[in-house]
């Protein structure tokens, strides 16, 4: 007769580590679909802050798991690890993404006339696109912008007004924006404007950007604004969005030289 052979049970924090970290990674797919398919960003960043929170969760469970298995002799050190791989992967991107916040100026919107910002349209296309325009940013705001993003300035071309609002709005889709509202140059300021939604890649939260388009002395002059709401800081986007254009229009131009 063969001896029956007993196999040590899991240890149950090994077993809440995976499920957790299972769990985490399906909310955080979730968060990340609503976000893109036009979610409220509050909501959606809750839903993904609610991923994070389950993330940490089956960290410690792992933790502590380990700590069974070391005493008691138990099963689980492989699903503790697994789950404990699964969530410090989910937690990686946001923990770069605060540390880089961390450092980064409490800014929410940036333009390069901090002189004469660009204003946001108020018509009806533009607000049923974005609701009401975002603010002048105060005299405080743009000096804190001058200290910490002094490469940021006006752009000028050395086009005719029409041929550089075309050259804009090809560097708007260029850049993957959403036109809103395009208003050739015109009056006697001969002014023109194009507002526009950039989306970030990964959970296509809305910036909304305004560009305005005047003559100066045998040039055409150039300025980008761009606001986001949905955080303390922007983590970056508003520059990165003003970049993005610079390199797009650049890249236009060169096509008409």
């Amino acid at each position: 007769m063969r001896p029956l052979v007993f196999e040590e049970p899991y240890a149950r924090p090994a077993l809440a580590s995976r499920a957790l970290a299972a769990f985490a990674l399906a909310v955080a797919l979730i968060g990340v679909f609503a976000s893109r398919a036009g979610l409220d960003p509050p909501a959606a960043l809750a839903v993904l802050g609610g991923s994070l929170g389950l993330a940490l969760a089956a960290v410690v469970c792992a933790l502590a798991a380990f700590v069974v298995v070391w005493r008691t002799g138990r099963r689980g050190a492989g699903r503790a690890g697994a789950g404990l791989l699964l969530a410090l992967a989910l937690l990686a991107y946001p923990a770069y993404v605060l540390a880089q916040a961390a450092r980064a100026p409490r800014l929410l919107d940036l333009t390069t006339d901090l002189s004469n910002p660009p204003v946001f349209s108020a018509s009806r296309a533009a607000f049923a696109a974005r609701g009401a325009p975002p603010p002048i940013p105060s005299v405080a705001e743009r000096l804190a912008q001058a200290k910490a993003y002094p490469k940021i300035l006006p752009m000028l071309l050395d086009l005719e007004v029409p041929e550089a609002f075309a050259a804009l709005r090809r560097a708007a889709q260029a850049a993957g924006w959403t036109i809103v509202e395009a208003i050739p140059p015109g009056g006697r300021m001969r002014i023109g404007h194009i507002e526009a939604i950039a989306r970030s890649p990964i959970l296509g939260l809305p910036s909304y950007v305004t560009i305005r388009v005047r003559p100066v002395t045998e040039q055409t002059r150039v300025d980008v604004r761009s606001a986001s709401r949905f955080a303390p800081v922007d983590f970056g986007v508003n520059a990165r969005n003003i970049k993005a254009f610079e390199a797009a229009l650049e890249r236009q131009v060169d096509r008409k030289q």
